[in-house]
């Protein structure tokens, strides 16, 4: 029976093992140590930003960094619609708002004219709006040339949530460094791992060492046990640290794969009537996953259709992020939606981009996406 072929898994080798073995015999075990340190120094590097402070998950990032900025009871925050829940989720951590935005049809990220009126529409109803939360959707940086003007003229920070796009850039500026903070997710599926954990970058010395306290209990530096304040506690592992550090090494390696994959998905669908690559042509993107988006009236069949094909194949697919606003724990949020990302999800596939995907995988799902076309 062949083995199941998953949309985007972990991509560890020896080097890996080599850093895991070398944190646990320098007896750095807990959440503090020196590879921690180095982790936080090389991501930052990496990034461009001069600060960084890796914690537990993206999500701790997000919530970190939100807080940070001033989100909290009374304040509102502008989200994508389009997103995985984690970015609405945060928001409400802090006691804010998320109020939610339609996307861009090319890309899925959010759409900078909607912004400008939805912000037009708080601040004339004398709203607070504590932050806006661009995602870059699927490893596409956001159009941050019109979003961040937009921001900076109403005085509202950007929080850029890069969870998905590490290694990705927008006019040569890498993903994370275009807000006042920036997050990234390491969590098993993503461009590179720490098993789970998550990373705030940005060049706000002040920030960085608030999100800092408050991940560490937001305790006082005194010799015993002082709080003033509620903290949580979010920090990453010295070991998860040398994990990360070890994916960093070999991330040009990984994107160069999801790039080489996302051509070859490329090609296979270029004569198919009715059928495009989200977010095709940015030259920048990390490639983390393909997505294809499919116009049932010209290609005459629907994504769920292929998504059945490969399912029977043990080959794994997933449709597009579900929009906030239907997703019944935010029923009743507010929002700008013009149905550009229900379309999305209702259209959208993403496929296999695993950059540990072999040829033998590599063919499987090309030989089954061919075996699909050909019977339609």
């Amino acid at each position: 029976m062949p083995v199941r072929i998953h949309l985007s898994s972990p991509d560890v080798g020896e080097l890996e093992e080599s850093y895991l073995i070398r944190a646990l015999r320098s007896g750095w075990a807990a959440p503090a140590g020196p590879d921690l340190d180095a982790f936080e120094r090389e991501l930052a590097d990496r990034v461009g930003t001069r600060h960084a402070v890796a914690v537990s998950s993206g999500t701790a990032a997000l919530h970190l960094a939100l807080l940070a900025v001033g989100a909290g009871p009374g304040t509102r925050v502008v989200v994508p619609t389009l997103t995985f829940v984690a970015t609405a989720n945060a928001v409400v951590y802090t006691g804010a708002e998320p109020i939610f935005v339609d996307c861009e049809p090319e890309t899925g990220n959010l759409d900078p004219e909607l912004l400008a009126e939805l912000l037009r529409r708080l601040r004339a109803d004398g709203e607070q709006v504590a932050a806006v939360l661009p995602v870059d959707m699927f490893g596409v940086c956001a159009n941050y040339d019109a979003l961040l003007p937009l921001c900076a003229a109403v005085g509202v920070p950007v929080v850029e949530d890069a969870a998905e796009a590490l290694g990705a850039a927008r006019h040569g500026r890498p993903a994370g460094s275009f807000g006042r903070a920036g997050v990234f997710s390491f969590n098993g599926n993503k461009i590179i791992t720490t098993s789970g954990g998550g990373m705030i970058v940005s060049d706000d010395e002040a920030l960085v060492a608030r999100c800092r306290h408050l991940a560490a209990q937001a305790r006082q530096p005194v010799a015993h046990y002082e709080h003033t304040e509620v903290g949580y506690n979010y920090r990453l592992s010295n070991l998860l640290a040398a994990l990360g550090r070890a994916q960093l090494h070999r991330l040009d390696e990984l994107l160069g794969r999801r790039r080489q994959l996302r051509e070859r998905y490329a090609k296979l669908f270029a004569t198919t009537p009715g059928v495009r690559l989200l977010g095709e042509g940015d030259a920048g993107a990390n490639c983390w996953l393909t997505c294809l988006v499919v116009d049932p009236a010209r290609a005459g069949w629907h994504a769920g259709e292929l998504a059945a094909h490969l399912a029977e194949r043990d080959i794994e697919t997933r449709p597009l992020w579900k929009p906030m606003h239907l997703q019944p724990v935010f029923a009743r949020a507010r929002g700008l939606v013009t149905g550009t990302a229900e379309h999305l999800y209702r259209t959208g596939l993403a496929l296999p981009s695993g950059s540990n995907m072999d040829e033998t995988r590599i063919s499987r799902v090309h030989l089954a996406v061919a075996e699909f076309l050909a019977g339609r």
